[in-house]
């Protein structure tokens, strides 16, 4: 996402930092880079100008006790903050909650009531969907087939054309759940139709929240819309979607943040997982190539279940892990989206230029091990090490699965270091908080694993 804008913004850092010294003209050059990508990513011309004037003006000012590479990154660094947003707004959920989504037809608003269904659902809600979209044509069997994507209830009548007398309908059995997303209709423009539908419904449902779903390719059209719903439908907060595809999102970004409509969540792909809280901080961390640890274990989260997890590392500490569980491992990983995502992630990572082309290779490393673990029996799967003693074994799941033999020879490999691994950090005592190990434990963790190399890339 915004990866013009990210590009330029780590050259410029390289810049500032091998640079001999800081003078005008190495400001300007950076504010020259700087507003062709602001304005390439859509950002508002007089946002743009008043960025350059406060760069151009403290670029070059000497601060006590900070080197004048450091003052121009960090101002660097606090004006994009600014024009992008500096608080995290969140969507704070009670014990019940009704979050009504409004948004304009093509925005991708059923899809994201479902990634935001999944999302909850894996942080223990008791979820349900209710359609009320009674004009656009097949908006009920959509949400339905959403709603069986993620495991949800559904609550649709095909047939009713008044919103409000399907949410009467079904009113008693939506009592019972934590959270109830309502799906309502939208409209090519912001309509009086659409208007009043939406105070209708939404005087008589009473949602905790308004949530208005817009597009990251209307850029800077962002701010009127966002203002628009606010005043007619009381909207309290956004979500922004396609922000992996657009050109224009930062547009859109900075268009919620001058009309003061906090963004909740991000859209960054079109699976179901592909959605995260926006955090303006760790957002433009990751634009500077500084990663972002907590949208990382944000997607660790979802793409894992806590619950099988705590029983895949039971298994482990009692030394009972097998294929089946590497197997988990693999799905739990490729749930997160593609390397190249993940690394983007990862503090460090961003400048390590590693190629994405050989980021995608470990990608299929992972689906050839998959394919490789289907074509085993199921005493291979839980005893691997047979496959060692006869070797046949492994010559039979290469053909069966279209793989070579070094694959699942390197997936044996994985299995027993990772397997390894635990036990070795069980003899260590209770570590369930690897911040808490001590100097001591460290270290002998980083004897026992320090010339070994997971997932070593080739």
């Amino acid at each position: 996402m915004l990866q013009g804008l990210g590009n330029v913004l780590k050259k410029s850092i390289e810049k500032i930092s091998s640079a001999i010294f800081v003078d005008k003209t190495l400001v300007e050059s950076i504010i020259k880079d700087l507003q062709r990508a602001l304005i390439m990513a859509d950002v508002n011309i007089q946002l743009v100008k008043e960025l350059s004037e406060k760069i151009r003006k403290e670029g070059e000012k000497y601060v006590k006790n900070v080197e004048k590479k450091e003052h121009l990154i960090k101002l660097l660094h606090d004006e994009i903050q600014n024009i992008i947003g500096n608080e995290k707004k969140e969507l704070i959920l009670g014990k019940k909650d009704t979050i009504l989504f409004v948004g304009l037809y093509g925005v991708g608003k059923s899809t994201t009531i479902a990634k935001i269904a999944a999302w909850y659902k894996k942080r223990g809600k008791n979820v349900a969907l209710l359609g009320l979209d009674v004009h656009r044509p097949a908006a009920s069997e959509q949400l339905e087939q959403l709603g069986k994507k993620v495991d949800v209830a559904v609550f649709i009548d095909k047939d009713e054309k008044k919103a409000i007398k399907i949410y009467e309908k079904y009113k008693k059995q939506l009592e019972k759940y934590d959270l109830v997303l309502i799906d309502s209709a939208g409209r090519d423009a912001l309509e009086e139709s659409l208007i009043k539908e939406i105070k209708d419904i939404s005087s008589k449902i009473n949602p905790t929240h308004t949530i208005l779903v817009i597009a990251a390719d209307i850029g800077q059209a962002a701010r009127n819309q966002a203002q628009a719903f606010k005043e007619a439908c009381n909207v309290d907060g956004v979500i922004i979607t396609r922000m992996d595809s657009s050109a224009k999102a930062g547009g859109a970004l900075t268009a919620c943040n001058e009309a003061n409509a906090p963004v909740y969540f991000i859209g960054t792909g079109e699976k179901i997982q592909d959605i995260e809280p926006f955090n303006p901080q760790t957002f433009v961390s990751r634009l500077l190539g500084m990663g972002d640890l907590e949208s990382l274990i944000e997607k660790v989260k979802s793409a894992t279940d806590e619950k099988k997890q705590k029983e895949t590392l039971k298994r482990l500490e009692e030394g009972k892990f097998t294929l089946a569980d590497f197997y988990d491992q693999i799905n739990s990983m490729q749930s997160m989206g593609p390397l190249s995502k993940i690394t983007e992630l990862i503090p460090g990572f961003g400048k390590a230029k590693i190629p994405e082309e050989l980021l995608d290779t470990q990608g299929e490393k992972l689906k050839h091990w998959k394919h490789a673990i289907n074509s085993m029996t199921k005493e291979e799967i839980e005893s691997p090490e047979l496959l060692e003693k006869q070797t046949s074994r492994i010559s039979r799941i290469a053909k069966g699965s279209g793989t070579s033999t070094n694959e699942i020879r390197q997936l044996i490999k994985q299995y027993k270091l990772i397997k390894e691994m635990a036990s070795g950090a069980g003899s260590l005592g209770d570590i369930s908080d690897p911040s808490q190990l001590s100097q001591k434990q460290m270290m002998k963790l980083a004897k026992k694993f320090g010339k070994k190399k997971l997932m070593k890339f080739k």
